[in-house]
């Protein structure tokens, strides 16, 4: 029986890493799995880069979303143009998230909630409520939390956002 193919998925190239990628996302969602691995036979784009044999993709899914792993050769890298959302409703979701997809990555690229993994992948950590607080029809509040949220030098703390949401002071952060 064939499953049914997801209409658009998202192909992510690395050079070697593509395996090792999928273990490490699929050990950090709790609703994750892995799937189809292709190796590379005889006919390979450029046989000086991947040996006969070696991971060409591996298909996987994260929280209902389909992924496509390549092992592709190091012509392309990942930049912060593209990066997945992952939406908490709880500051303890935030800090796992952060803390397990920010492990070994690139500190110099932790802003405002983003973050770059160890494999250069951008990743956005943010609580669930923060379009609502940022479209709240009352432009101070929203402003107010605009303002916290590009005050983060790391990961968002909520209870900011939503202090920053809920003062009276034009001023509060």
């Amino acid at each position: 029986m064939q499953s049914k193919i997801q209409k658009i998925s998202t192909n992510l190239w690395f050079d070697t890493q593509a395996e090792a990628a999928v273990n490490y996302y699929t050990s950090i969602f709790k609703n994750s799995k892995t799937g189809r691995i292709t190796r590379y036979g005889k006919e390979r784009h450029d046989p000086s880069e991947m040996e006969q044999g070696a991971v060409m993709t591996i298909q996987f899914s994260l929280e209902g979303l389909d992924f496509v792993a390549l092992n592709g050769g190091p012509h392309f890298k990942f930049t912060e143009a593209i990066s997945f959302i992952v939406h908490c409703d709880s500051q303890e979701e935030i800090d796992y998230y952060w803390d397990k997809l920010s492990k070994d990555g690139d500190k110099n690229a932790q802003v405002c909630g983003w973050l770059k993994d160890q494999f250069g992948v951008s990743w956005q950590i943010v609580p669930s409520i923060l379009p609502q607080l940022l479209n709240d029809p009352n432009p101070e509040k929203s402003e107010r939390v605009m303002k916290a949220v590009l005050q983060t030098k790391t990961k968002i703390n909520l209870n900011e956002l939503i202090n920053a949401y809920e003062s009276d002071s034009p001023s509060s952060i």
